[in-house]
């Protein structure tokens, strides 16, 4: 079992707060059943610890707890499959395992699976000599360990009423739409979830009036809902701030978003927080037994997720929405695998070229990810997910690490040339990124002026005071400053001014339809190349893709370009003989002059 895998597992025992509890005679009875429809003498509740099997309930056994290696009740929380071992001292896996060596022949454990689909572990039996399990046997343990689960459910029953909405919980909603998909089947329904603010506000009401005032919140809004269902309705309380419940059949849709619009309103109008807050509404039609209860829920709050876009607004499930929600989690969930993998991340790289004379001087480096079983993952999709996350910073590091190691290679061949690194506004916090690269260059050998570090305009804008302290810890390390995406930002002259760096990189928008002196680009091209060599700066133009953007960025004194017209970013093997094609070329050209 994955690391992660087992870490929820085991999260979801801890919660039910079993383990060291004492015997119930509700658990006994089962496990005394178990033993007596086998005819065994031993029979248990185990549950799978990290290190141990722990016994909830036990019939003809001494001891609490085994050593969870070995055990068989351990494969079926794992795998939360029945299993039959006819014999352990004829089964390779257990025959040297605790039980065979006490005496233990047989085994039969049935898991104890929760709502979720984790397995805690299994209601078991065990014999003294081998022997084979009739179908009946085998059916009737797995309904017993349902009922040792209904068991656990109703001993935890106060987890199914929230304590401060006082309405049934996101378990009971999902129990509940079970129940109606196997009473009504193929009927159409609406599940409706509202969210009552952003993660943000609910941040701000806390930190200024204190969590008692969110519970005040919850109760008002739980209360409203309960007057706008009525007695014969079942709202429910699914999330931090989110409500759900569902539609009477047969419903017209556009009827009833009307309906839904309208209902809100009036709860938002009086709402003793409206000015302070945001309600998003999401619905999620769906067809009784044809959808899974988890994603029906699922798809009502990514439905909520995309009314934010407009305060009070509300949503119909989008399952193209929702499926690109879904890749995001997915390509976040395993970009962290990626860092500690050797074989999915890369840096490619785009050269640089001197205007003036043609030569390359130095290059781009561009990180890439091979999933494994996605492929190729453009890093327009995935870098912004991860730079909102904590991964923001590994992966930075990664990137300067790969650069650094690339950088010092290049040097051992005698092949000097600059290379630039991307970082994002997420890096602008982490106070010693400075030291980690000047550590890395120490480590290297490498002087600072071979690494250049680039931040886009519109991150250096985000956190200003923040981008230009750092900037200047960077410039006085005689580290190479770039503003990336020069343009596109909203940074004024004043402040460029006061930044340290050495170059502007100008975007690629303005460049790309770039022809002739008299195209509309042709005027901010030469008024942004202007501005910025008068400011001291080496200017870059990015998107390059044909000879008369070249002739026309000379003419107005741009002094560097890269772009697909030179060549493509490239894998260090390709790189590296472009570089030796392009120096030999040179060579010919001096030769034959």
């Amino acid at each position: 079992m994955r690391d992660y895998q087992e870490d929820a597992r085991l999260d979801a025992l801890y919660q039910l707060k079993l383990l060291d509890t004492s015997a119930s005679e509700s658990f006994d009875r089962i496990t005394r059943m178990a033993s007596q429809i086998f005819g065994l003498p031993v029979a248990a509740v185990s549950l799978t610890d990290r290190d141990r099997q722990w016994f909830k309930s036990r019939v003809g056994i001494d001891h609490f707890s085994i050593p969870r290696d070995k055990a068989p009740c351990s494969e079926v929380a794992e795998t939360t499959q029945a299993l039959v071992v006819e014999d352990l001292l004829a089964n390779p896996c257990y025959a040297d395992s605790v039980l065979s060596r006490a005496g233990t022949r047989f085994y039969a454990g049935a898991p104890l699976i929760t709502s979720d689909g984790y397995g805690l572990g299994a209601l078991c039996v065990l014999g003294t000599e081998p022997r084979q399990v009739a179908p009946f046997e085998l059916a009737a343990l797995v309904d017993l360990a349902a009922m040792v689960m209904a068991q656990i459910e109703l001993q935890h029953a106060f987890g199914r009423i929230d304590p401060v909405s006082g309405m049934p919980t996101r378990n009971q909603f999902r129990d509940d739409l079970i129940d109606l998909a196997r009473d009504y089947p193929g009927e159409r329904r609406f599940a409706v979830v509202v969210d009552l603010a952003r993660d943000d506000q609910i941040s701000k009401i806390t930190r200024a009036m204190g969590g008692a005032r969110v519970d005040d919140l919850i109760r008002e809004a739980a209360e409203a809902l309960r007057s706008g269902l009525g007695s014969d309705r079942m709202a429910y309380h699914v999330g931090p701030t989110q409500f759900a419940f569902l539609s009477p059949s047969h419903l017209d849709e556009a009827a009833y978003m009307q309906l839904l619009q309208s209902a809100f309103a009036s709860l938002r109008a009086a709402s003793s927080v409206r000015f302070v807050t945001s309600v998003a509404i999401g619905v999620r039609p769906f067809v009784l037994g044809d959808v899974p209860a988890d994603d029906v829920l699922r798809g009502a709050v990514s439905a909520a997720q995309d009314a934010r876009r407009a305060d009070g607004s509300i949503a119909l499930y989008s399952s193209s929405n929702d499926t690109a929600h879904q890749r995001q989690y997915r390509l976040l969930r395993d970009f962290g695998a990626a860092l500690e993998a050797s074989d999915q991340l890369r840096l490619v790289y785009q050269p640089r070229i001197d205007l003036a004379t043609g030569r390359c001087i130095g290059a781009e480096a561009l990180l890439r990810w091979r999933h494994p079983r996605l492929g190729d993952v453009s890093p327009a999709e995935f870098i912004p997910i991860i730079e909102q996350t904590s991964l923001a910073r590994p992966t930075t590091q990664w990137v300067l690490e790969a650069a650094m190691d690339q950088l010092a290679a290049w040097q051992q061949t005698g092949m000097n040339i600059a290379l630039s690194v991307n970082i994002s506004a997420a890096n602008l916090g982490e106070a010693d990124l400075i030291e980690r690269i000047q550590l890395g260059l120490l480590k290297r050998n490498l002087r600072p002026d071979q690494l250049e570090i680039e931040l886009t305009e519109s991150a250096i804008m985000d956190q200003p005071d923040q981008a230009l302290t750092m900037l200047r810890q960077l410039a006085g390390a005689g580290i190479c400053l770039a503003i990336d995406d020069f343009g596109t930002g909203h940074s004024s002259l004043a402040y460029l001014q006061r930044l340290p760096a050495h170059v502007v990189k100008i975007d690629q928008v303005f460049v790309r339809n770039l022809t002739d002196a008299a195209g509309p680009d042709f005027v901010l091209v030469e008024t942004m190349v202007g501005l910025a060599r008068k400011m001291g700066y080496r200017c870059v133009a990015e998107g390059v893709e044909t000879s008369e953007a070249v002739n026309v960025l000379t003419q107005i004194g741009c002094e560097e370009a890269q772009g697909f017209l030179f060549a493509r970013p490239m894998d260090v093997e390709l790189f590296c003989q472009w570089i030796a094609d392009s120096r030999m070329g040179e060579r010919r050209l001096m030769n034959s002059a």
